[in-house]
């Protein structure tokens, strides 16, 4: 694998454009599921100077668990509809949250968060985890980020469902 490299402008739109492809010849060179969202969480973490966490939460046994991140120690374990990451699940739908303090029912799992912006991850329309990132700053996430995010979630989603079909020898 060639070194991962993105510049470090502060035109997101500019970093999100040099930053897919590489996502994307990333995953392609892996066929395990954890360790490619693994290093698309790393990547994330390495490419977004705004994000101060960044991370998974796959649904386990009808709650969202921890799964691989970068960032300070998290929440191990979401119920449904709770916080951002539940709600979003619940809802199928990307939640861009410009002041935590203002969401109800938020779960604090670190008190430096200020924003945060959710996906989904769904196969075959149904949700199986979500990916979350925080930032320490207020309004840290827009439109650019809502979009971007949500290739990479249709990225990780690809992944997601090529490691169930060699899970069933398909």
């Amino acid at each position: 694998m060639e070194e991962f490299k993105v510049s470090t402008s502060e035109d997101k739109t500019a970093v999100y454009r040099e930053l897919l492809p590489q996502l994307r010849s990333l995953v392609e060179a892996e066929e395990d599921f954890i360790s490619n969202a693994a290093n698309v969480s790393a990547a994330l973490k390495q490419a977004l100077s705004h994000v101060s966490w960044v991370g998974f939460y796959f649904l386990r046994k009808g709650e969202l668990v921890l799964g691989p991140f970068q960032g300070k120690v998290a929440c191990t374990r979401i119920r449904m509809g709770a916080g951002v990451c539940g709600t979003a699940f619940a809802q199928r739908r990307t939640l861009v949250v410009p002041n935590v303090y203002e969401f109800p029912g938020h779960i604090f799992c670190d008190s430096d968060s200020k924003s945060e912006i959710v996906v989904p991850l769904l196969k075959d329309g149904q949700p199986f985890g979500v990916l979350d990132l925080d930032s320490s700053e207020y309004s840290s996430f827009d439109s650019v980020d809502s979009a971007n995010l949500e290739i990479v979630a249709e990225i990780i989603s690809d992944c997601y469902s090529q490691s169930i079909k060699g899970l069933n020898g398909g």
